[in-house]
């Protein structure tokens, strides 16, 4: 099994580990009972940092509704983590499948295509481990289909993972449904009319479709707000390391990243994590923004976010790309920012990552995959 599926497991696990003290993830866990309760609070406590993996060419978070799926449905089951991977390999590959089908589409009606397109992924990762036949995996991805939904207008609020945690504990239930006997078509659902497609406007992907595993284009991310932030971030740094902090400055993106960080006043830190002017600021002025740097709204970087940058856009960049603009003129330019695939982190930097997240929680969690899931549950502590 290719590696990259451990990397962003464990990076998951420590977003969670981390996320479960934010306050939609005690709210998740204060609402809900059972293995679906403790599956959506954990979906929910994995992505409220806006910290953990994207794969890009769909858009999509693929690890923040499957993880927690495969992980707690394993747990359930006494299975161990060899089974946890082999689960969320497939549910992984299933979430960044449909969404890269139906990219930008999603996008561009106002879904937020992880917590839609996780559904398939969670109830496929659940399929395998309950060890269904192709028909009624096929029945636990249709009923999941009934479930999907999760709007864009929710980020920069506790319902961005609240929905992804809804889609998580969606999926699994989906396949419990089909385990059971439950039965729903999936053709008709996925491309008939009123189905997926013609709902969504998004695309069903066919199996010839599918190319190199999407985990090769997975990003670990190193700051802990929305993607779309991450190459502004770095282009600041490289303008606060140069000669002196403009007294004003343009940051220049494509129109998608805008769609993802549309804040530009923000009233709290869920909002930041979603803000270009506030984290470019915060870069020029604090350099590389963390959990720590992001546990409370800087009102000195506020104010330079509101009366010192713009936001442009350029449909011709990259969509993850960014530049810095002085007097009209380039100042900086990054094009991919660490974390992504053409410039993955490095080990140390990676286990740095998971130290600021979780101590030393986790230290060795995934080394033994012959060692019960519930063991990682509970050193995980998001449940």
């Amino acid at each position: 099994m290719n590696p990259g599926y451990r990397v962003a497991l464990l990076d998951w696990l420590a977003c969670a580990a981390a996320g479960a003290a934010e306050p939609a993830s005690r709210a998740a866990r204060t609402a809900g009972s059972g293995l679906l309760g403790r599956v959506a609070a954990a979906g929910c406590a994995g992505h409220v940092l806006d910290y953990d993996d994207t794969y890009t060419p769909g858009l999509v978070h693929a690890s923040a509704p499957v993880a927690p799926a495969a992980l707690l449905c394993a747990a359930d089951l006494g299975r161990d983590l060899e089974a946890v991977l082999g689960a969320y390999a497939s549910g992984f590959e299933a979430t960044a499948g449909l969404a890269r089908a139906s990219h930008p589409a999603l996008y561009e009606r106002g879904w937020h295509p992880t917590a839609v397109c996780g559904t398939v992924g969670a109830a496929v990762a659940s399929a395998w481990l309950l060890e269904l036949d192709e028909g009624k995996t096929e029945h636990a991805v249709a009923l999941s289909l009934l479930r999907a939904g999760g709007l864009r207008a929710a980020f920069g609020s506790h319902g961005k993972a609240i929905q992804v945690g809804a889609a998580a504990a969606a999926g699994v239930h989906a396949a419990r449904l089909a385990a059971a006997g439950a039965e729903a078509p999936l053709e008709p659902l996925a491309r008939g009319p009123a189905g997926f497609e013609e709902a969504f406007g998004g695309s069903w992907p066919t199996p010839d479709a599918a190319g190199p595993a999407a985990v090769l284009e997975n990003w670990i991310k190193a700051y802990p707000c929305c993607l779309a932030t991450h190459s502004p971030i770095e282009a600041a740094l490289a303008v606060a390391g140069s000669d002196g902090v403009p007294d004003r400055l343009t940051v220049v993106v494509h129109p998608r990243a805008r769609q993802a960080a549309a804040f530009d006043e923000i009233e709290d830190t869920l909002q930041a994590r979603f803000s270009i002017p506030y984290l470019t600021a915060f870069a020029l002025l604090r350099g590389a923004p963390g959990v720590a740097g992001l546990a409370r709204v800087d009102p000195h970087v506020q104010s330079v976010a509101r009366t010192a940058i713009s936001v442009e856009l350029d449909s011709g960049l990259e969509e993850m790309a960014a530049r810095i603009e002085v007097g009209g003129k380039t100042v900086a330019y990054v094009e991919a920012a660490l974390g992504s695939p053409a410039r993955p982190m490095d080990g140390p930097r990676l286990q740095s990552k998971v130290a600021e997240l979780a101590g030393d929680r986790l230290n060795g969690a995934l080394d033994d995959l012959s060692a019960p899931a519930g063991d990682v549950v509970a050193a995980g502590g998001f449940v």
